[in-house]
């Protein structure tokens, strides 16, 4: 009964209440936006950096990440291998051999990455087979190298041509080989494109004299939400000359970017909110105020001020979840649809996503929580604006409220 009297009340006066749940609407309807861009954006940065480098987590010989040292490297044991892949959360095992090395052909000589792979996990993990350009990809048994686009044309090397890679071994060891380009890769992505070079996993650890030794495993799961419980277990359970990294700590700087820039997001949508607080309290105090003779006569004929109260507050509740509700369902079609359809960025704003190692496209997240969120903010606003009504009709003289007088004692 006091709900459809409180509904009753709000379309007394259509266009008030009309204004307010459209001012409201505007403001989740961006509020939303906004924030599925955000997540979108931060999603997509985890992603990129987690499938075409890092993984979620990585074993790893203890002190490998700061040192970047064959001497850290490890022989994977059966019964490792064996653990992680009885670990039903983990979905691709890729181990990686890695190092930095010189790369020449002719007269021209560059410094690049060079990674020992093995093709069919390495493809699984990071598509790597569907960004061959010219060539083929590598098998297990390949002794030749494939390069990223940017790298051939600075040393000027096309299918077939070879090119000598000369770097440091296992324990300080010379390693050089003479091999044959197989196949040349394009990446989006200028840093990866203009250097990098992939060996078959075999093929590197006979170059570096390595064998059987690898200086990382990379490990895809099915969970992200879970990666810190899956370290865990794994960490307790592993030898303690390895370690197992997750790719916060790998890559603090992503980490820190990400977090610097949702302050600044939940910053700009506080002050959007603090906007729809003005507003849904600005409509029910003029619900308030031009109803103080309609307050006095219902508490000079008995009614109780707490009913009153709750009427008032369901008034405020509903005003702003009908604003809510509608911008929620305004924001839903437009953010499937350019999560769908991912807005790809131009010009000098393109040039600063490649330079931060991302392709300039901006996703859209349609995770539930940017909804949730929205509704429940909404409801703490519409709460918070009913303290107004509150003071007021505690403070209320019902004669002098009849009267016309202020109301108020």
């Amino acid at each position: 009964m006091v709900l459809l009297f409180a509904w009753k009340n709000l379309w007394r006066n259509k266009r008030r209440t009309l204004l307010a749940a459209s001012s409201i609407f505007f403001a989740v309807l961006l509020a939303a936006c906004m924030r599925a861009m955000q997540l979108g954006t931060y999603e997509y940065m985890v992603t990129n950096s987690v499938s075409l480098y890092t993984g979620y987590l990585q074993v790893q010989g203890n002190g490998y990440w700061e040192d970047r040292s064959f001497d850290e490297s490890f022989e994977p044991s059966r019964p490792l291998m064996e653990s992680l892949r009885r670990n039903p959360h983990i979905t691709t095992i890729n181990p990686r051999l890695e190092t930095v090395a010189l790369i020449s052909h002719g007269t021209e000589t560059r410094i690049a990455p060079v990674s020992g792979i093995s093709p069919a996990e390495e493809n699984a993990m990071t598509g790597l087979a569907g960004r061959i350009v010219k060539g083929k990809y590598l098998s297990d048994s390949s002794k030749g190298i494939m390069v990223s686009e940017g790298l051939a044309d600075r040393l000027n090397i096309r299918i077939g041509d070879s090119l000598i890679v000369f770097g440091q071994g296992y324990q300080g060891v010379t390693a050089a080989a003479q091999l044959e380009v197989e196949g040349i890769l394009h990446f989006p992505i200028p840093q990866l494109n203009n250097a990098m070079a992939f060996l078959s996993l075999p093929n590197a650890q006979n170059i570096f004299n390595t064998y059987g030794r690898v200086t990382s495993v990379v490990l895809m799961i099915d969970d992200a939400t879970m990666m810190k419980q899956i370290q865990a277990g794994l960490s307790a359970a592993i030898d303690s000359s390895l370690v197992i990294k997750n790719w916060e700590e790998m890559t603090p700087e992503l980490v820190q970017s990400i977090e610097a820039d949702n302050a600044s997001g939940i910053l700009m949508l506080g002050i959007l909110y603090v906007v729809i607080g003005f507003g849904v309290f600005g409509t029910v105090m003029m619900m308030v105020i031009e109803r103080t003779r309609e307050f006095g006569l219902l508490i000079a004929l008995g009614m109780r001020r707490s009913r009153l109260l709750t009427v008032t507050t369901l008034e405020a509740v509903l005003v702003s979840m009908i604003g809510a509700v509608a911008g929620m369902a305004g924001s839903f079609p437009i953010i499937l649809y350019f999560h769908r359809n991912p807005i790809h960025v131009t010009g000098e704003l393109a040039k600063a996503y490649l330079a931060w190692g991302i392709e300039p496209i901006i996703p859209i997240s349609i995770h539930p929580s940017i909804f949730i969120s929205q509704t429940v903010v909404v409801f703490l606003i519409a709460l918070a604006t009913s303290l107004y009504p509150l003071f007021f009709i505690r403070k209320i003289h019902p004669v002098s409220a009849i009267q016309g007088r202020g109301g108020t004692q």
